[in-house]
Formats: C-alpha cells, sequence, structure tokens
C-alpha cells in the first residue's frame, strides 16, 4: 500500500494506521499474549506462584450497571484452553474460525477493507490543500482501540470523523489547521 507514497507524513500516517487495522488483538492473540504475560510474571516471582485471570467472555458474561460485559475471574485451569487457543491461530480469517463470525472480528475486517478503499480513493487527491486532511484520516485507526463496547463506541467516533475528513479531501480541502482538528 506504501508504494508511490513519496510525502514523508503521508506515507508513516498510512504505515501505521494500516499496521494498526491489519494488527487487531483476536481472542488467539489474547491467548498468546496471557500465556506471555504468565511466563514473565513467574520468572520475577518466587514461590508458589498462582495466576488468575480476568476476562468477559461474550457468551459467559452477565452485563453490568453500565451495559458493557462484567469480567470474571479464571484460575490456572484456564492456561489449557489458552495454550490451545494460541495454537490454533491458522485458523484465523477460515470458516473453521469459530470467532471470526462475531460482530467485533466483523467489524475489524471490513474496516480494512475500507480503509483500503479510502486510500485508493485519496491518496490520488494528495496536494499542499487535502494532505492534513488525508494525514488525519491515515491516522484514523489509531483511535479505535479497546475491546466490544469500547471498541465499537471508538469505531462509531471514527465513522463520523472519517466522513468528515473524506468531505474535506473531496471538496479539495480546507486550511490545514481545520482539516486535522
Amino acid at each position: 500500500m506504501l508504494d508511490g507514497i513519496t510525502d514523508p507524513a503521508v506515507r508513516a500516517a498510512v504505515a501505521e494506521g494500516y499496521h494498526k487495522l491489519l494488527s487487531y488483538k483476536d481472542e488467539y492473540e489474547v491467548a498468546r499474549l496471557l500465556l506471555s504475560s504468565r511466563e514473565k510474571a513467574q520468572a520475577e516471582f518466587e514461590g508458589d506462584f498462582k495466576m488468575s485471570f480476568n476476562l468477559a467472555p461474550p457468551m459467559l458474561s452477565k452485563t453490568g450497571p453500565n451495559g458493557r460485559p462484567m469480567k470474571r475471574e479464571f484460575g490456572p485451569w484456564l492456561e489449557g484452553p489458552l495454550r490451545l487457543m494460541s495454537r490454533l491461530k491458522s485458523l484465523r480469517g477460515t470458516p473453521l474460525d469459530v470467532f471470526g463470525y462475531t460482530a467485533e472480528r466483523k467489524m475489524e475486517r471490513a474496516l480494512i477493507k475500507q480503509y483500503e478503499a479510502d486510500m485508493r480513493e485519496v491518496l490520488p487527491k494528495l496536494d499542499d490543500d487535502t494532505r492534513e486532511a488525508i494525514v488525519a484520516l491515515a491516522n484514523l485507526p489509531l483511535q479505535i482501540r479497546g475491546f466490544g463496547p469500547v471498541k465499537q463506541e471508538n469505531e462509531a467516533k471514527a465513522a463520523k470523523r472519517r466522513e468528515e475528513l473524506l468531505g474535506v479531501i473531496r471538496a479539495g480541502g480546507l486550511p490545514a489547521a481545520r482539516a486535522a482538528e
């Protein structure tokens, strides 16, 4: 995607934004990270080390008073399933990826396609008047953080901002100070 982008600021923004979208943390990656954290913690602490995991799996979590899933504590028995999940990452993106059917995973894949289409549209329009808006659009995925409802809220905010930026770019740009707001 970076081929032909000569402007350093735009090139860096596209690289960062695209990387953010491509490196989302799905269940397989979370399993790997939790096991890695466990290994690091065990190396730091002596004695009878025990670790628990606080998670909010969609199928097992109740909704809290704030409308978000409530986390539950899982004991060391979870390490076995986590090891299995971390090894099953080759299923990612295949029809056998049971997690790929969730709304969040579908959204993440759709965001990648949308980003690629947006960059194909706006990069040919790059000039002094559109540069700041294109950089802001390319960096927009960096604002989509979190998991579950938090990520959905951030995606909705980013979608609104995306429309504003595309409008600016399609109109030929605005003064730099207003486009990057």
